[in-house]
């Protein structure tokens, strides 16, 4: 039988490329404000997360799989942030993630071996300058994943991506010209930027029965940006 995977976003950058990997083998629900790019097989569900309540009724009573994916990248220096930003960023990548979890907690709990995926960024274990609003929001998805996966285990398996720059819709005010694109893949010992499809590689394997003895960890796939130095 197929595993019920709910992706919160969907249908463009890392949540597409996620439901292309899987689409043959799991049964999957993407919860988002637009369909578009989303072929017949997936079971589409109008949502706006900043605005709207998940309606248990349109989900499966079993979910084996759910993948967070909405985010904000607000990279300023920080005696220009205003205090609203800092509030924008933790609402979008972890209170509205709470508040979906908790909403369908009892039907990940009907899954023998339900499998979270959220994610974080390279900024939260690597200094960055400018990056003190989102690096604060993703390192409470941090903690909080961590202290959930405690809770959990072994009834509900919970582990953190934490990418890099990818090349995504998201990131293409910072991607949007070549020279723009040379300079970031410099800036990582790979001398590439990540793409969406080697996020969701991971994020397939995390869901998948093959890491079935993998909890609480945060994975780095950033082109070795968190733990290589290597210009010089």
């Amino acid at each position: 039988m197929k595993k019920n995977i709910l992706l919160i976003g969907g249908s463009y950058g890392i949540g597409f490329a996620l439901t292309e990997l899987i689409k043959e083998e799991a049964s999957i629900f993407v919860a988002s404000r637009t369909s578009e790019n989303l072929d017949t097989t997936i079971n589409y569900i109008p949502f706006d997360v900043n605005s709207q309540s998940l309606n248990a009724e349109t989900l499966p009573q079993k979910i084996d799989g759910f993948v967070f994916l909405p985010g904000s990248i607000n990279l300023k220096p920080f005696k220009g942030i205003k205090i609203e930003t800092f509030q924008e960023d933790l609402q979008i990548n972890f209170i509205n993630m709470v508040k979906v979890l908790q909403g369908i907690l009892p039907n990940l709990l009907a899954s023998e071996n339900a499998s979270v995926v959220l994610f974080s960024s390279v900024a939260v274990g690597k200094g960055m300058p400018f990056h003190t609003s989102i690096a604060a929001a993703k390192g409470a998805i941090e903690g909080f994943g961590k202290a959930f996966a405690a809770e959990y285990a072994p009834k509900i398996r919970l582990n953190i991506i934490a990418p890099s720059l990818t090349d995504t819709p998201l990131a293409n005010k910072f991607l949007n010209n070549e020279i723009k694109k040379e300079k970031a893949a410099e800036r990582h010992p790979l001398k590439k930027i990540g793409s969406a499809n080697d996020i969701a590689e991971m994020a397939a394997f995390l869901l998948s029965e093959k890491s079935q003895w993998i909890t609480g960890q945060v994975f780095h796939v950033d082109g070795g940006m968190s733990t290589l130095s290597v210009n010089g």
